[in-house]
């Protein structure tokens, strides 16, 4: 997989506003929000997509799930947040690092896209 921008994220040579880091995953304040809170849930071992998810990354997804809940109770989206995951290019995904976006601060419509 080549480098991307979050892989010099999480090296720490380009800055972000961070919110929460551990061993497993980094989430920062996206650059272009969507939202008013629009955060991004990263793990730090880079898959390049959904795609590319296997049965053992099965924790691993559980945990940024998890942490991006527990940011959204942080953040004070209490009236309600959005979990997306975007997977290859007509899905969306610009960054080939997986990725889950926290956001919420507004009523979100639907259909998205």
């Amino acid at each position: 997989m080549a480098d991307t921008i979050f892989g010099r994220i999480i090296r720490k040579e380009i800055p972000a506003r961070i919110e929460h880091e551990d061993d497993l995953c980094l989430a920062f304040h996206d650059v272009a929000p969507q939202a008013p809170v629009h955060v991004l849930v990263i793990p730090k071992r880079p898959i390049p997509s959904l795609a590319q998810v296997e049965a053992d990354d099965a924790g691993l997804l559980g945990h940024l799930v998890v942490v991006a809940t527990q940011l959204a109770r942080k953040l004070g989206l209490a009236d309600g947040y959005r979990l997306v995951v975007n997977c290859g290019r007509d899905g969306g995904q610009s960054v080939d690092h997986l990725h889950v976006h926290l956001l919420g601060g507004r009523a979100l419509g639907w259909p998205p896209g």
